[in-house]
Parts: structure tokens; sequence; C-alpha cells
């Protein structure tokens, strides 16, 4: 006697865009099914939103705030992949914790940035001993993309703090053609330069992070990171 295949989850998927797309073509090898879709023409009619187990959502920062109250409302742990909305942070957690749900927030879901970010803290640790050095930060993104600095690049800005580094951190930014990411930090010295890059280069990479992330936040409750689901 075999035992029976695991139950396939259901997702809500939240922006029909390049990354709503990509997580709907790669939910079936998470073991999801994709319950429906919230975009603009339905945004506001909530009670046509199909019932799911988890919600991903890659939409705007506007409509992160406007949509979660619903979610959470619904019962529904989110992972929340768009960028733009740290105004609405205060009151996205507060009603995450109100209605006693799960929350998995990162600025990206590509399993190489969190271990960036690490990398760069251990970096901001040593060169917070060495004074002669500055530091930057600099980010490309295709020309779509509305924010700027990336919420990847304020990550990285307050990774450098975390680590020590007490200097000023410039933070740039350029939008152009079709980049998916790529985010450098570097310490440049009066004698020599350093530079640390993490390139991405397909939005396959977010899509997985994000279905990873909807798989392991189901049954729980609470405010969590990708850092988090990778157990670190």
């Amino acid at each position: 006697m075999t035992d029976a295949a695991p139950a396939r989850r259901r997702v809500l998927v939240i922006g029909r865009g390049r990354m709503g797309r990509l997580v709907e073509s790669l939910s079936g090898e998470y073991g999801f099914d994709v319950a429906g879709w919230v975009d603009r023409e339905n945004a506001g009619r909530s009670a046509d939103w199909p019932d799911a187990d988890v919600a991903i959502d890659f939409s705007t920062g506007d409509a992160v705030a406007a949509n979660f109250p619903t979610l959470a409302r619904r019962g529904h742990p989110v992972v929340i992949g768009a960028t733009g909305w740290g105004a609405h942070e205060a009151a996205i957690r507060h009603e995450a914790e109100a209605r006693g749900i799960a929350v998995v927030a990162a600025p990206n879901f590509a399993l190489g940035v969190t271990l960036f970010g690490a990398i760069v803290a251990r970096a901001a640790e040593l060169m917070s001993r060495r004074s002669e050095f500055g530091a930057w930060v600099h980010e490309l993104h295709h020309a779509a993309k509305r924010d700027a600095p990336s919420g990847t690049a304020l990550a990285l800005k307050a990774a450098l703090e975390r680590g020590g580094f007490r200097g000023p951190i410039d933070v740039a930014s350029t939008r152009a053609g079709s980049i998916p990411g790529t985010h450098t930090v570097g310490f440049d010295s009066p004698s020599d330069t350093i530079t640390l890059t993490h390139v991405a280069r397909d939005r396959t990479g977010f899509a997985r992070g994000s279905l990873e992330a909807a798989r392991w936040v189901i049954g729980k409750r609470g405010w969590f990171s990708l850092k988090d689901v990778l157990g670190g």
C-alpha cells in the first residue's frame, strides 16, 4: 500500500504582472494550485475573491495597502513581494497582529539576496574599524520599476548600519531597459576600492523564493522575513 499524495494547497495571486504570471507558472512545483487572481479589474469586488490557503502579493505599494485588510479579515497568510509600501507598514503590521495572521515580507525574494545581505553586514563589521573607507549602495532595475531606491537597496543600507558602519552611505538608483535587478555595495579609500555585487539573471528566483515562503508560512502566526523561512 502506497502513501497518499500530499494534498495540494491553493494560492491566491495578487497582481497580474510579470511576477504574478511567473508565480502561476511555477506554483505546481511547490504543491500549489492557483485559486485565482486579484488585479485591477476585481480588486474592488472582494466578495468574488476565491478562498485560498495563502496569498502572494506582487502588486504595487498602494495596492498592498488597499488589499491587505481584506486578506487579513479572510484569515489568509500573506507573502508580500511587492515594494513601495513602507509608508503603510505600521498599519499593515497592526492589522496582521489584530487578525492573528502570518506575513512573510521581504524587499527581494531571491534566496541569494538574503545571503548577500549577511555578507554585506559582515563586510561592514570589518570596515567599521577603518575610518578611511567610505561606502555606497547602487542598484539598477528595469525602466518600469516605480520605486527608487529599491527596497533591497534600503535593506542593504540597513545591513551596513547593522554591521557597524558609521559613516554616510550614499544610495543611488538607475532605471533602464529590462534589468531584473543588480545591487552593488562598495567601499572606497584613498588607495583602493572594494565592491560586492549581486546580479539577478532573471525574475525566476524571486518567484521561487515567494513560493518557498508561501509553503512555509501556512499554519503560522506572526511577522516573518525570508531569513526566517531559510532557518536563519
